[in-house]
């Protein structure tokens, strides 16, 4: 079954994806289809198209899906794994993110290093639940506030940070047998606009 998304965690797995050619031919796969045809979709050569299909296989991002007569010979029909593709932190080794290196919660880089465990850890979590054939428990809350000043940030983080020790406090139960740990991770930064640049107005801080 194809999934919504996957991680990829290893660098081999990275640097197998990261071709200009080959992201041309995972996306032409991202619905079955024969090497042959993504061939003459992408007006590349069958050999071509073939080498890195192979190199997309061995990496585990091309399945084999069925097969299709077209004239005398059978086609094999191949599909992407997932419908999107995120390179773990883990790819990197010692140079992916990690919180240790950064103590400032407030900083960006503090931001960017909790994303990046929320990332590996769930990436390996799914491919446990994959593999025992059941559903990842998880929630993911997006909303967007429009501040009217600095104070007023201020004052959002502030209740929200009590809100969220208020919440653990009631809910945590550090001795549950046979209870479930979950990590939350609330984050904030300024929004980009719809064109996906920097907004107009300078960042409240």
């Amino acid at each position: 079954m194809q999934a919504a998304v996957q991680v990829l965690q290893s660098l081999d797995a990275a640097a197998t994806v990261l071709d200009a050619t080959r992201l041309r031919i995972l996306s032409g796969l991202r619905e079955a289809e024969s090497a042959a045809g993504v061939a003459r979709a992408l007006g590349l050569p069958r050999q071509r198209v073939g080498y890195h299909v192979r190199a997309l296989e061995k990496a585990g991002l091309l399945v084999a899906v069925g097969e299709r007569r077209k004239g005398g010979t059978v086609e094999r029909l191949l599909q992407a794994t997932a419908r999107a593709y995120v390179i773990s932190p883990d790819a990197l080794g010692l140079l992916g993110a990690t919180r240790a290196e950064v103590q400032d919660r407030f900083s960006a880089a503090y931001q960017v290093a909790a994303t990046a465990r929320t990332l590996r850890e769930v990436a390996i979590l799914q491919q446990r639940a994959a593999q025992a054939n059941k559903r990842l428990p998880t929630l993911t809350l997006e909303t967007e506030v429009r501040f009217a000043s600095a104070e007023a940030q201020r004052g959002f983080a502030r209740d929200v940070t009590e809100a969220l020790s208020s919440l653990a406090a009631r809910y945590h139960q550090a001795d549950a047998a046979g209870g479930r740990t979950f990590r939350f991770v609330l984050a904030g930064h300024p929004a980009l606009s719809r064109t996906g640049e920097a907004g107009p107005e300078e960042p409240v801080v």
